[in-house]
């Protein structure tokens, strides 16, 4: 044993006077230089080098930038960590201690181990590289062991230089009922800052992911590009610095505004993760990396296929009542769907919930409205051969309610001042940094399932941000930990959930899109992409979102026209083209549909169940984005064997002399011939080449004529056109 730990040392300390770091996956590495007794830097990050290549890095021109700067000793750049120690020095010089490798079952983690100069205060960057997707993951570990606390004022999860040339930016950007729309620009000098203040969720406007492309205008399937997100589910700030240097610096970590936070004696900070990717075959490349690494390690049973549902929230809003469900049920089923969702409005007993100004937090159930309870609805709907969801928001309550009457001290507010209210003009967030509030968040959930153990699906919903900043819990001199304190409360909570139901499948839905983040998906199936379901924007806005998640976790479902929020009228069929885009669902009341409605959709939903597995697990390649001005979009997936792909084509524009590109795709196998089938077809005639093989090199580098208009009946036609196309490899 003594022999062992001797070698276990040797290994250590072997590893620990070693100048280059090599941290790689299958196709990208990263490279760092660390000797003990000097600092970390960054030399390289790409695609996976030669050992000749690397060993001779350094003589090829390499950055050399610090790999977590500290602000103090240089404070004319931007810093990753600000520190102020117990004695009030706000400088701080990080020097290695140790370098140490260690085996998980699917990635090797490399621990840089930092100590600064003169304080007994320490910074271990990490890395984890994994050994089947592209991925590297980096966090810090931030550990003082000074006698007194320190205050953190900047902590950031990563930094990485880029070198200068033609690089542009893809990040997304948005608003409630517009999320995730695509935005391209430039890197100019100066500094370009995305972040994110919400509190409770943090993608509705920005998002906490952006892509680098290396190699001018950003490029689909060509190009060098660098992905990087944050994973995290509380409020971020992504820095790139463009100052007098041959880089553009990039920052990304927790939002430090109004969020110094105490670091106690003998107190360990842990950021959360920072993934990062590298592609050469661009965008979708990046993407493919993001989706097969989320799937695999990220998001809740992402090896699982996701169930075709029905939702109440837009047949009938808040007139829940037994036989609407009832009915609502047996009309999905009818249509070949898997799961009904029972949305808000179900519940409340001194304050019934009949519109959204009360009831939040009293969780029980409103029998005018229900008279047998929830355990009916769920043995009904397994007497029609289907599961059952239901809606909460366990983090907020109203004025209004049996909760706040009881428990004021639960909710986030100002002292010495009024509350601040959201929703319906009574809502409130509840302060999840309180124990007490957790315990009630985890029995929400818990009572749900242990009283209706076969309740099969969660909607979780999140209305309100952060308005009031105060902590009726935390002490006065550490209010600025809030934020913090609440996402660390969010985690905890979820933690203890799937602990015990780690089955349920559970939708984040923040207010639409709020909550589409890699750091709420480990505990979360899938995201609402956005409380608004009209079919053109949603073209837009799982395009943007599809950049860095993958279609097994957007929630996209078709929805009655008008539109409930655009009020826009397309055609039934270009609806269910978009929303089988991603996990399909409806969002309708089945009853208002007509027979001839109801048959096109059974047919989706046949069909959809046909292409899921290429869909939900497939790679993909998009192929004409809505945003750059051709009037139509495409994309598709392609099966990890390249033996099954399913093709997308919306019209977005209609004018008269139309004359749209012809798609190439993408993805094929060119040795492969594909037998093409068109899904949801509508038109009197199939398409020339229904049932007809094409070489994948074809398909490839001529595609296939889409035409402008669907052949229906004259008094059928109208301006919306789409297709979805099932290649099957002969």
């Amino acid at each position: 044993m003594k022999r062992l730990s001797i070698i276990v040392l040797s290994l250590v300390m072997a590893i620990s006077a070693m100048a280059q770091i090599r941290i790689a996956t299958p196709d990208i590495e990263l490279v760092l230089k660390a000797d003990v007794g000097g600092g970390v830097q960054i030399q390289y990050f790409g695609e996976r080098l030669s050992d000749v290549d690397a060993a001779n890095l350094g003589a090829a021109g390499v950055p050399n930038h610090n790999a977590y700067p500290a602000y103090g000793l240089w404070c004319a750049s931007e810093a990753s960590l600000g520190v102020t120690h117990s004695d009030g020095n706000m400088s701080t010089s990080l020097r290695v201690e140790s370098v140490d490798r260690s085996d998980e079952p699917s990635a090797q983690v490399t621990r840089i181990r930092m100590k600064d100069t003169v304080y007994p205060f320490y910074v271990t960057v990490c890395y984890r590289a994994y050994k089947d997707v592209d991925m590297i993951e980096t966090w810090t570990e931030i550990e003082n062991l000074e006698k007194k606390p320190v205050v953190l004022t900047r902590f950031d999860s990563g930094y990485l230089p880029i070198r200068l040339g033609d690089v542009w930016v893809s990040h997304l950007h948005g608003t409630w009922a517009n999320e995730g729309l695509l935005v391209q620009e430039p890197l100019e000098r100066g500094m370009r800052v995305i972040k994110n203040k919400d509190g409770s969720r943090n993608s509705h406007t920005d998002h906490a992911e952006v892509m680098f492309s290396l190699d001018g205008k950003p490029q689909e399937n060509a190009g060098r590009v660098i992905g990087a997100a944050l994973c995290y589910s509380g409020n971020y700030e992504l820095r790139i610095d463009t100052r007098d240097t041959d880089y553009h610096e990039f920052y990304a970590g927790i939002n430090p505004d109004n969020s110094a936070y105490v670091l106690e004696s003998k107190e360990v900070f842990r950021t959360p993760e920072l993934a990062l990717t590298f592609s050469d075959e661009g965008l979708s490349g990046a993407s493919r990396n993001f989706h097969r690494w989320g799937r695999k390690y990220r998001l809740a049973h992402g090896d699982k296929e996701r169930k075709i549902l029905l939702n109440s929230w837009e047949g009938v809003y808040f007139d829940i009542n037994e036989p609407g469900m009832d009915q609502m049920m047996a009309d999905i089923a009818s249509m070949g769907g898997e799961l009904f969702v029972m949305d808000d409005g179900w519940f409340g007993v001194k304050y019934p919930r009949l519109t959204d100004n009360c009831a939040l937090g009293d969780w029980e159930v409103d029998r005018n409205k229900l008279p047998n309870g929830i355990g009916w609805l769920v043995e009904q709907a397994h007497k029609h051969g289907i599961k059952f969801g239901i809606w909460i928001e366990p983090e907020m309550t109203n004025t209004t309610s049996e909760l706040y009457e009881k428990h004021p001290d639960w909710v986030l507010k100002a002292p010495e001042r009024e509350v601040i209210t959201g929703r319906g003009g009574t809502q409130l967030v509840l302060d999840l940094g309180n124990p007490e509030v957790q315990d009630f968040v985890f029995g929400v959930v818990d009572d749900l399932l242990t009283e209706n153990p076969e309740i099969d699906y969660i909607k979780w919903d999140a209305n309100m941000p952060v308005s009031n900043h105060g902590s009726q819990y935390l002490p006065k001199d550490r209010q600025s930990h809030l934020y913090i304190e609440y996402h660390r409360g969010f985690a905890a909570v979820c933690d203890r959930i799937r602990a015990k139901y780690p089955d349920v499948t559970i939708q984040a839905c923040a207010s639409g899109g709020g909550r589409a983040n890699w750091g709420v998906l480990p505990w979360f199936d899938e995201f609402w992409v956005s409380d608004n379901t009209d079919a053109l924007q949603r073209v837009y806005m799982q395009w943007g979102t599809s950049y860095f998640f993958p279609a097994i976790a957007m929630a996209s479902h078709i929805s009655a026209t008008p539109n409930h929020t655009v009020f826009r009228t397309t055609s039934l069929k270009y609806r269910i083209d978009v929303a089988m885009s991603g996990r399909l669902g409806m969002e309708i009341q089945p009853k208002n549909m007509s027979d001839a409605e109801k048959a096109l959709c059974r047919k989706a939903i046949s069909e959809y169940k046909e292409i899921r597995p290429v869909v939900q697990f497939g790679d993909i390649y998009r192929l004409v984005s809505p945003y750059d001005g051709h009037n139509m979009a495409s994309m598709m997936y392609v099966s990890p064997e390249k033996s099954e792909a399913v093709f997308y084509w919306w019209k977005t524009e209609t004018f008269y002399d139309d004359h749209l590109p012809r798609v190439r795709m993408a993805g094929l196998d060119p040795s492969k011939t594909y037998k093409i089938r068109e899904l949801n077809r509508i038109d009197n005639v199939p398409l020339p080449y229904e049932g007809l093989s094409f070489s994948g090199k074809f398909l490839m580098e001529n595609g296939l004529e889409i035409p402008l208009k669907h052949i229906v009946d004259y008094h059928k036609q109208d301006d919306w056109s789409s297709r979805v196309l099932y290649l099957e490899a002969d």
